[in-house]
């Protein structure tokens, strides 16, 4: 893309103007963003990085999108650059972002403006001028191909709202474009004279980003250089309980998210894979054919859809004369003597349902003999071995059609009908999550407007909830719908914090358009908005209103008193998405007054979408806002302060996804060094939790994750134990403290993190110790108007730091002992004192 602006130049040969290249390269298939180049005579160029990106692409998913091709950079009368560029070759759209300094960039709009037809369909257009009118409307440029011969030119005021294209000769229009070579290599772009003190700012900019990329790659093996010849340290703390403040009482939550089978073979019990027969080629976007209607089913069968249970569930299984057999997910494990609830919609011929193991022993079985209509059967299969990998088995001497086929243990989390796996629901309750968020996520908002998560499609009966393709390319059965994540929070006493679309997809999209560069049309928008509004009455209302009734008849009359809902996730902040939430964010406020709403400022800490996103905030006065980062260890433990700087009086911020990239037991005393500044400002952050929460073996799409498992086993991480212990030990004042190492060196200093705490309701006082040096740190610890009564509770949670077996070890001490004992190598301690 090309583009061309006539602005008069400053004085040639000013001392303070250079020339500034703004150029893109095919490095990277066009992902690495817009880059600069400076020069005072356009002959000796500089690259500023080399290749550093300052403005990236936020255009479809990633990995196949967001690509930034041919920009264009120009400043208008007022001093505000643009950038326009070409997103792919397909899509015909231009792109546009401004900013008044080149670092600090506003929100991208994406126009499918370009015409290209009849021309090279392989080559993206390329905007090769811009010119402004008097009345401040722009006229662009651009070609297909430069061999064509063929110009298209559109006019725009703001760069959202373009003319119709028209059509000319290129000998008519000027190219503004040069080339030029940098660093061996020849580029293409646009050339602007500026003040120095711009390019300055510029590469100060990528500086400092370079500096703490160096600075955040922090690892065991660049601390053993960094502090090499380090002698064991000590530490004088004074913690005074005069100096306290208030901060949350919901501090520490989890977030579950349907990603790495963690419902359909994870948290929910259900044994048997594809039970309705719904999987479709769908589900992985037609790139596996394999996975289909008859997938994960062995045997002589046919698939019809003629007179199916219900119409949100209508693929069914035919038997003649013969067997299907099912193996679960990776087998169906069960124990001796435990009791498995079988269940069937089955019509025609008797039917025998047997549990056999791998050798084809019979290990339980059953005789079902359904009628000529359409009915639910059950059994219940009592095995008489302990196996990991048996499978089911339907057969029949006649012809029988069967759906629904279902095998659950008895024994679920709190015994609960439909329930959970017991051992991982355990395994999530052991945190003490003060809440849960769900169903996501990416998954919340979907791959597309259709694929958006319909909390409806997945209440009521089992047969006539709506599966679903899982943006994560597997298949959803909605048999873990919304009122078991109701009850669950219920069950472990956690606030419910049920997740929304804003009225668009995933920015990750890549189906019915490219990311969030759409939302659901506004014609529609009034009905997905009763949607929303429906939820709080399902979760709220009296058993007499429509929805409430909903919930009343699955075996809750009462409400499940829900007080938060979050509306939107990482979303990308654009005007699509800003016209949408608005509408949704006043209905609620407007009919629920007392909801807290939680909104959304993008995937990172930074960025456009962070800064559009707390401008939103700020503009509708939200209570609460979703924060996410996914950093390296060295970024925790050099951010210990980010919060510190928050306003206390503005939006409040649930830090809704967050982990340092990695299992090691590094990565959990940085999260958990983290966590002490998070306590220290839990004035400002209202909840945190990690993600993502769950990952079964072999099945997984993200890594690191909290707690693995496989059907037989849970294996929680060493992250996991570092969230347990801060889910165990909450507090709901922060104590004042004050640190004085005996080592200054910064490095050391901010590898020793502190957090004091008060529980007031049993009047504890929680201290929590990190220790992520080599060497030992001894304490000695002043109480400061604290009366103490008893024996100290002192855990340790210590490790080698590449080391991933770590587990916490409690023990009993005199409180002074306590507050003197060293604090290992790379270790977590907790400091528990009861004042009372």
């Amino acid at each position: 893309m090309a583009i061309v602006f006539f602005v008069p130049f400053a004085k040639a040969g000013d001392p303070r103007k250079v020339y500034l290249l703004a150029y893109s390269t095919e490095k990277d298939k066009g992902h690495n963003g817009l880059h600069f180049a400076w020069s005072q005579d356009k002959l000796n160029w500089n690259a500023i990085g080399p290749e550093y990106p300052f403005l990236k692409c936020d255009y479809g998913a990633w990995g196949s999108q967001k690509r930034m091709l041919e920009p264009f950079l120009f400043k208008d009368t007022k001093g505000v650059f643009h950038c326009l560029w070409t997103v792919n070759e397909q899509d015909n759209v231009l792109a546009h972002a401004e900013s008044t300094d080149l670092v600090n960039w506003g929100r991208q709009s994406y126009v499918p403006v370009m015409k290209t037809a009849g021309l090279n369909p392989d080559i993206a257009a390329t905007v090769r001028q811009i010119e402004v009118s008097g009345s401040g409307t722009y006229t662009v440029n651009w070609l297909n191909d430069l061999a064509s011969g063929v110009v298209f030119t559109a006019t725009t005021p703001d760069f959202k709202n373009y003319s119709e294209t028209q059509v000319g000769l290129v000998e008519k229009r000027k190219d503004i474009r040069q080339r030029f070579t940098i660093s061996g290599e020849t580029v293409e772009g646009t050339v602007t004279e500026v003040d120095w003190s711009m390019v300055d700012n510029l590469i100060k900019n990528m500086e400092v980003a370079k500096f703490r990329q160096k600075q955040n790659s922090a690892s065991p093996e660049t601390d053993k250089a960094l502090f090499a010849g380090l002698k064991p340290l000590t530490a004088e703390i004074t913690i005074n309980a005069t100096q306290k403040k208030p901060i949350s009482d919901v501090l520490m939550g989890v977030f579950f998210e349907d990603i790495n089978y963690a419902a359909d073979g994870g948290l929910y019990a259900e044994l048997i894979q594809n039970n309705s027969f719904e999987y479709s080629p769908a589900d992985k976007k037609g790139r596996d054919d394999s996975w289909n209607a008859r997938s994960f089913w062995n045997g002589n069968f046919t698939v019809d859809t003629l007179n199916g249970i219900h119409s949100n569930n209508p693929h069914y299984a035919v038997l003649k004369n013969g067997s299907i057999t099912n193996t679960g997910f990776d087998g169906i494990p069960v124990i001796t003597g435990d009791k498995y609830d079988f269940s069937i919609f089955a019509k025609g011929a008797a039917c025998t349902v047997k549990l056999v193991d791998a050798n084809g022993t019979v290990l339980a079985q059953a005789t079902i003999k359904p009628g000529k209509t359409w009915k639910k059967h059950s059994a219940v299969l009592k095995p008489s071995k302990t196996v990991a990998d048996a499978r089911l088995e339907i057969s029949t001497s006649g012809e029988v059609a069967v759906d629904m086929v279902s095998l659950f243990p008895q024994k679920t989390f709190k015994g609960r009908k439909n329930g959970l796996r017991a051992d991982l629901a355990q395994t999530v309750a052991d945190l003490h999550p003060k809440f849960v968020r769900f169903p996501g996520g990416c998954v919340a908002h979907g791959d597309g407007i259709d694929n958006i998560y319909r909390w409806k499609n997945t209440v009521g009966p089992l047969e006539n909830r709506k599966s679903d393709r899982n943006i994560w390319h597997y298949h959803q059965s909605m048999g873990l719908g919304y009122f078991e994540y109701f009850q669950f929070c219920e069950d472990i006493g956690a606030e419910p914090v049920p997740v929304l679309a804003a009225g668009v997809p995933c920015q990750n999209s890549s189906t019915g358009g490219a990311g969030q560069q759409f939302g659901i049309p506004m014609e529609h928008m009034d009905e997905y908005v009763q949607d929303v509004l429906d939820l709080i009455e399902y979760a709220n209302g009296s058993a007499s209103t429509k929805w409430g009734k909903v919930r009343a008849e699955a075996g809750h009359p009462k409400p499940f008193n829900l007080k938060y809902i979050g509306i939107g996730n990482e979303d990308l902040i654009t005007d699509v998405f800003e016209e949408r939430y608005t509408m949704i964010v006043e209905a609620v406020r407007k009919k629920y007054p007392d909801i807290i709403i939680i909104g959304t400022v993008g995937p990172f800490f930074q960025g456009t979408d962070y800064v559009e996103g707390w401008a939103i905030a700020d503009k509708l006065q939200l209570p609460l806002v979703d924060e996410h980062y996914y950093e390296q260890p060295g970024w925790f433990i050099n951010n210990q302060s980010f919060y510190d700087a928050y306003s206390r009086k503005a939006t409040k911020v649930y830090l809704g996804e967050y982990a340092s990239r990695g299992n090691t037991f590094y990565n959990a005393l940085a999260e958990a060094i983290y966590l002490t500044g998070i306590e220290r400002n839990g004035d400002v952050v209202s909840m945190a939790s990690y993600a993502p929460l769950l990952a079964r073996e072999g099945h997984t799409q993200w890594n690191p994750d909290l707690i693995y498992f496989n059907g037989t086993e849970v294996k929680p991480t060493v992250n996991y134990f570092v969230q347990k212990l801060y889910g165990e030990n909450p507090g709901d004042e922060y104590l004042q403290s004050v640190v004085s190492l005996s080592e200054n060196n910064d490095e050391a200093v901010k590898r020793v993190g502190i957090s004091a705490t008060t529980d007031t309701a049993t009047e504890d006082v929680i201290i929590k110790l990190v220790n992520i040096l080599p060497v030992t740190v001894t304490p000695a610890i002043e109480l400061q108007d604290i009366k103490t009564k008893g024996n100290a509770v002192y855990t340790t949670l210590t490790d080698v730091p590449e080391g991933k077996t770590g587990r916490p070890v409690t023990i009993q001490l005199p409180v002074q002992e306590a507050l003197k004992k060293a604090l290992p190598p790379y270790s977590f301690t907790i400091i528990r004192i009861k004042t009372r």
